[in-house]
Formats: structure tokens, C-alpha cells, sequence
């Protein structure tokens, strides 16, 4: 009696079969011939590098498509081969148009399975992996930054509170009820396990239960003044705004108006067809100066979020009596 599987493995050897399992695995063939540099490769090979199918290729055209900043990296690697005691990979970003693709370059190195003169190997479409991976280690970083401010709020908020207080219950009393003014802050902006709706909120209550914290910090309270328009803010566009205000607001509290006692912090906000114009004016508080060096996470984060999520812009006015920041985000994506 004949073993399904046996009567299978004709069909798995076939050569349209491979073809159908190499498809299906999203491999692409590439070989290379060492002696004259010329490329040979599969069409799915060409449409992943955005070259016309069946021309003549060569390392240096394929260089045309890769990243600058890679390009020269890969060229040492391809060079270096032949001298790797076996299998060898490589990731590296191509540029096809406007669109960024991360390919990955696999073969065997040591002169292994090499066949008059030419080498074999696959690319891989790694895309979706690299931009997992990027997109995890900006939340590690953010997880970091986050955290960070956190402790650095709750030491200021210890010390301000210490210098408003006399006794040490009067203090644990007051620092007790801001903490948890913080925590709710961060309640309105986690997302809901098992929700379905859309969730948003409107930006007015973001922008007063972010800064409730920070309000009676000084000499007197409603120091902090929101007047924004009545207008929704969508779940994605909630979190990048919490993030922004988060991070102007500890900063505030280290070096602005925020850190004493009659420092004033005025949000307002402005609503046309085209732009919705969030200002952010700090004044009473020490003489700023704009920072020199190298920019720090929370600054680099706040930029990329605002660009990237919000396709917005952000403009910062070191002038001599308070911060001043203008955020201009399209309506549409603050909706979402």
C-alpha cells in the first residue's frame, strides 16, 4: 500500500510547484556571476527593485535604488562574500520613487554551491519586520522618556508642594490629591481594552484635565487658562496630544513659568478650513533662552509625532518673557 505522502512528494518536486512554494513564501532569486559582476534574477526580483523585467542587470545598477546611507555598506558586504564561511545576511533599505523598502540579501558565502563562477541567493521584502522593529523601539524609547518625566513631575511637584505647605500632613495631603490629578490625566488618554467605538474626546477637556495638575502649583490658582473652540479629538490624535502637552508641561515645570510660584500658562486655540492653530504662551516665569547643542529625546519625539502622526507643524519663540508655541495641525487629522 502507497503512502499518501509518498504519492505527494512527485507533486512537491515539480518545478511550477516550487515556483507556486517560493511565491507563496514571498522569495525572490537573484545569482550573480563573481567574475563579471553581472546579476541574473527572478521575475518578482525586478518588480520588488522597481526595474523593468527582463534587462540586463549589474551590482552598480541595483546600487542606484539603495539608500545612500546604506549603499556603501552593501557594496562592501557583496564584496566580502566570497570570504564568509557560510550562509550570510544582510538588511538594507532600497528607495524605489518616494517609497523606502527594507530588503533582505541571503546566500551562502565561502565559495559554497558556487557553480561556474556564480553565486545564488534569495531577497526577501522585510519591510513589514523592520518597520515592527522600529516601531517597538520607539516605544521602548518613548516607555524611557515617559517614566522619566514622570519622576522628574513628581520631584517637582514634592518640592513646589513643599514650599506651599507647613506641616508634613498638610503635604502628603496636597501632593496626594495632585498625584492623583496626574493619574487621571493619564486615565483620559489610555486606550480601552475591548473598545469598539471610535473613541475621542473633546480638546478642551484634554487640554484642562492634562494641565489640572500644574494649575494650583503657585501663588494663586487658575494660573493656567484654556479657551479652545468646542471640537472633537479622535483616539490616535488624543495620544500625540497628550504626548505634546506632556512634554511642554514638564518642561515648564523644570525651566518655565510653571516652576514658580506666579508664572502664568495662557493655551489657546484658533479653527479655520484649512489649519487648527493651538498657541501656547508661558510668561512670568524666568528668561528662557533657546537650547544650544543637540536637541533631547522629548523634543525629538514631540517633532516626529506632530509631523509624522498629526502631519502638523511645530514652531518654538524663545522670547524674553515666556515660551511661545504655535501648533498647526489640518482639522482632519485631529479628528482621527
Amino acid at each position: 500500500m502507497v503512502d499518501t505522502a509518498d504519492k505527494l512528494k512527485p507533486l512537491l518536486w515539480e518545478p511550477e510547484n516550487l515556483v507556486r512554494a517560493i511565491e507563496a513564501a514571498g522569495v525572490t532569486l537573484w545569482s550573480w556571476n563573481v567574475d563579471t559582476d553581472a546579476l541574473a534574477m527572478d521575475d518578482p526580483a525586478y518588480d520588488l527593485w522597481g526595474i523593468p523585467r527582463g534587462i540586463d542587470v549589474n551590482f552598480e545598477d541595483l546600487s542606484a535604488h539603495i539608500h545612500p546611507a546604506d549603499r556603501d555598506r552593501v557594496r562592501a558586504a557583496f564584496n566580502a562574500t566570497r570570504a564568509i564561511i557560510g550562509p550570510y545576511e544582510i538588511d538594507f533599505r532600497i528607495m524605489i520613487g518616494e517609497e523606502l523598502k527594507w530588503i533582505s540579501a541571503r546566500g551562502q558565502g565561502d565559495d559554497a554551491g558556487i557553480v561556474k563562477r556564480v553565486m545564488f541567493g534569495i531577497f526577501l521584502d522585510v519591510t513589514g519586520r523592520k518597520q515592527a522593529e522600529e516601531g517597538r523601539e520607539l516605544l521602548a524609547g518613548e516607555m524611557s522618556h515617559r517614566v522619566k518625566n514622570l519622576l522628574a513631575i513628581a520631584s517637582g511637584l514634592t518640592a513646589i508642594t513643599s514650599r506651599s505647605t507647613k506641616t508634613t500632613s498638610d503635604m502628603a495631603h496636597e501632593l496626594t490629591l495632585r498625584l492623583m490629578a496626574l493619574g487621571r490625566a493619564h486615565d483620559l488618554v489610555r486606550p480601552v481594552a475591548g473598545q469598539t467605538e471610535a473613541a475621542s474626546s473633546l480638546l478642551g477637556d484634554l487640554l484642562t484635565v492634562l494641565l489640572a495638575p500644574y494649575d494650583d502649583l503657585g501663588a494663586f490658582s487658575g494660573r493656567i487658562r484654556v479657551s479652545v473652540p468646542r471640537m472633537r479629538v479622535g483616539d490616535a490624535a488624543t495620544n500625540v496630544m497628550a504626548l505634546v502637552v506632556h512634554e511642554l508641561a514638564t518642561n515648564s515645570l523644570k525651566y518655565g513659568a510653571l516652576s514658580v510660584d506666579t508664572g502664568t500658562l495662557d493655551v489657546s486655540c484658533s479653527a479655520h478650513d484649512e489649519a487648527v492653530t493651538i498657541v501656547w504662551t508661558e510668561s512670568g516665569g524666568p528668561q528662557v533662552r533657546e537650547p544650544v547643542g543637540k536637541r533631547g529625546y522629548g523634543s525629538k519625539l514631540v517633532e516626529r509625532s506632530v509631523t509624522g502622526h498629526l502631519q502638523g507643524a511645530i514652531n518654538y519663540n524663545w522670547s524674553e518673557s515666556g515660551l511661545v508655541v504655535t501648533l498647526r495641525v489640518a482639522p482632519e487629522r485631529l479628528a482621527q
